[in-house]
């Protein structure tokens, strides 16, 4: 689970501006002048973003439609779907009738720590949490028929032979309630401060440079993408859901200022 907190400049490495710039819902296709101008808002020399994008086209992360131009590559298309559907998420739950989702991973071991890590990854983005007794779970509040979010959870790092159950009835331990796994006091929290850092700084681009907005807009839009893509969308019963979706709405709003302060510095730059 991810809090809302705006990213920092000297956090930002090469290797994620490309991925973010990649994983944008406005983005096409990214020619290599483009991220250099974007890299050099955050003091990355050319040489080392060409290594960068050397490294992702190695990986599978990026691909080259084209000479000097790069897009997602065959290993990122279904995470970056899923980051790209942050715009979507009212559509993608449904009213909670009390049943859960449960995520039967003891069977998968965990020697290998590359796909564990994976798997782990695939099961925070949906909204999973880990219980005492290792299997994972959530509300069944997904929109999603059973086969195709396991097909979903696959698409972005989970094992091939996970097993998904939905669960009507339970017999557990006092010890396990499954309902305050999460912490959603925290969770609102980082609503209301998501919110109210997107409102203060719609307030304060269109009185900023060129440069300056369109890095204040990264910074603090893929730290709200990031929260929104790593919330649980639990049910309004376990958390509050209208304020999760004040602030999507919020984003999209800031989305849309955002990709205009970032069209204004690519024309500052071809004509400087």
């Amino acid at each position: 689970m991810y809090y809302f907190k705006p990213l920092d400049p000297k956090d930002v490495s090469p290797r994620a501006l490309v991925l973010s710039l990649m994983s944008s819902a406005f983005s096409a296709p990214q020619s290599i002048g483009r991220l250099i101008d974007a890299a050099a808002l955050f003091d990355i020399e050319p040489a080392t973003l060409r290594v960068a994008v050397t490294r992702l086209l190695k990986e599978g992360l990026l691909e080259s439609p084209g000479r000097g131009v790069y897009q997602p590559g065959p290993n990122s298309r279904a995470l970056t779907r899923r980051v790209q559907g942050w715009k979507d998420v009212s559509s993608r739950i449904v009213p909670w009738k009390g049943d859960w989702l449960v995520a039967m991973t003891g069977h998968l071991g965990r020697t290998d720590r590359k796909q564990l890590r994976a798997r782990e990854r695939a099961l925070g983005l949906s909204g999973y949490k880990e219980t005492k007794s290792s299997y994972w779970v959530r509300p069944a509040n997904l929109a999603r028929e059973l086969d195709d979010h396991r097909a979903d959870l696959i698409g972005i790092g989970a094992d091939d032979a996970i097993s998904i159950l939905r669960v009507t009835e339970r017999a557990l331990p006092n010890s396990e309630r499954w309902e305050t796994l999460w912490r959603t006091e925290d969770l609102a929290r980082t609503y209301k401060a998501a919110t109210e850092a997107m409102t203060a700084s719609l307030e304060r681009l269109p009185n900023l440079p060129k440069d300056i907005a369109a890095r204040e807009s990264l910074l603090i839009g893929q730290a709200v993408i990031r929260t929104i893509n790593f919330d649980p969308m639990l049910p309004p019963e376990l958390s509050d859901q209208d304020a999760f979706l004040r602030m999507v709405d919020t984003m999209v709003r800031y989305n849309e200022t955002g990709r205009k302060c970032w069209q204004a510095y690519y024309a500052s730059m071809e004509t400087s």
